[in-house]
């Protein structure tokens, strides 16, 4: 009784175990760290709120990477994951997960630079452009090179601690990050009624299809802002490796879409951008395929699709079906009604000739159905007349007749 008892025990502790077994375990993502301080706490804002709210664990790399770097290390395998700008170059082998939030170009300059053109607001400055690879490097080392300077004009600075003149980053708002720079202001590229006017912003764009013309209001930045700033945006993308897992990446989308309000809680404003029509984005880099699989989940199946064309194929069938049995039909129709002519004209024949008949009478009897039979036959190879069994019977009924005929006769 005892060894039963004990038996019982194991199987239930190996059932429960097998459950437990069976239970989903939270989904493991590398997500290589940026190198701006706001997009490293949005990251941890990340990690923290999937932790509590769903199944995905985001792993952060242990160094910030720029955005070159970040995708370098998808493609090594060392990240899953990463935050890079839509400004980078296409990169194969690198998907877009999702459109994140816009991040905003800030030009900063020191109260009192000469601000009557670029040449002069740069020559001689020290600048902080973001980390080498950085989405604000890439936009400034394009704009130094349109303005003809080189690195002998100014100096890059690494940190924006170290006081520069004049620093070009792309970020998103975040009014709090001015006391990093006091003293400065903000530049504006023109004037906000500029836009749409075949203004510099306007060929910007044009040119840049996934940069957007963006102004920052009066007073964003406090004494920074103390008139419209124009300026441009561009969003920031969660990007993963082409080969990560379509259903992880359909997965992650799902939880980030259902923590949106979470996360616009979070960070008011800044994932305004974060929609269902994620697919339609600007993006530069080719979408993942558990982006397409979750945005077209509702999408309807190659047979809800077809299914229309093929009810009214099915109809159009049937009644072609329909009309080419009714016209078999009536053509038969017309075909028997012609035989029945014949019928009636050899039958009249037939009664015409008594025993008073003349042999002449009987003769020209004879020749009428022999004309008869011609006609028939005639008909019958211009399929006027078909080879059935009224047309035997015809044959039948006009032979009798002529045998009958010459039977007087003789």
């Amino acid at each position: 009784m005892t060894g039963m008892y004990t038996l019982r025990i194991i199987l239930f502790l190996t059932v429960v175990a097998g459950l437990g077994a069976c239970e989903k375990k939270p989904t493991q993502l590398r997500l290589a760290i940026p190198v701006l301080s706001v997009d490293q706490e949005i990251a941890k804002d990340f990690s923290e709120l999937l932790v509590s709210e769903s199944d995905i664990r985001l792993e952060l790399t242990g160094s910030p990477m720029s955005d070159e770097a970040a995708l370098d290390a998808l493609l090594a395998e060392e990240a899953d994951i990463a935050l890079v700008s839509n400004n980078m170059p296409f990169r194969s082998g690198i998907t877009t997960v999702m459109p994140l939030y816009p991040t905003v170009l800030h030009i900063g300059y020191r109260i009192g630079r000469d601000t009557s053109s670029g040449v002069e607001l740069l020559r001689g400055a020290s600048v902080f452009a973001g980390a080498p690879g950085s989405a604000s490097r890439l936009m400034f080392e394009t704009v130094i090179s349109r303005l003809e300077l080189t690195a002998d004009d100014f100096s890059y600075i690494d940190s924006p601690e170290q006081t520069p003149n004049v620093f070009v980053v792309f970020a998103p708002i975040s009014p709090g990050r001015i006391k990093e720079f006091p003293g400065f202001r903000l530049l504006s590229l023109g004037s906000p009624g500029d836009v749409g006017h075949g203004s510099n912003i306007d060929a910007m764009t044009l040119l840049n299809p996934q940069l957007e013309a963006f102004i920052i209001p009066v007073g964003t930045y406090g004494d920074a802002t103390p008139e419209p700033i124009l300026t441009v945006a561009v969003d920031m993308l969660l990007v993963a490796r082409a080969d990560l897992d379509e259903a992880v990446v359909y997965d992650f989308v799902h939880e980030l879409l259902r923590l949106r309000p979470a996360l616009a809680a979070l960070r008011p404003g800044l994932f305004r951008a974060v929609s269902d029509k994620v697919a339609s984005s600007n993006s530069t880099f080719i979408l993942h395929k558990g982006l397409l699989a979750y945005t077209e989940r509702d999408a309807p199946t190659v047979y809800e699709r077809y299914s229309g064309i093929a009810e009214v194929a099915v109809t159009v069938l049937i009644a072609l079906m329909s009309a080419t049995f009714a016209g078999v039909r009536i053509y038969r129709m017309r075909r028997k009604n012609r035989i029945d002519v014949f019928y009636t004209d050899a039958i009249a024949i037939r009664h015409s000739i008594g025993d008073s008949s003349t042999l002449d009478e009987r003769t020209a009897a004879a020749q009428k159905i022999k004309a008869l039979q011609a006609k028939a036959f005639d008909m019958l190879v211009d399929e006027q007349l078909a080879a059935d069994e009224s047309f035997r019977i015809f044959i039948s009924l006009s032979n009798d007749v002529l045998q009958e005929l010459n039977a007087v006769s003789a």
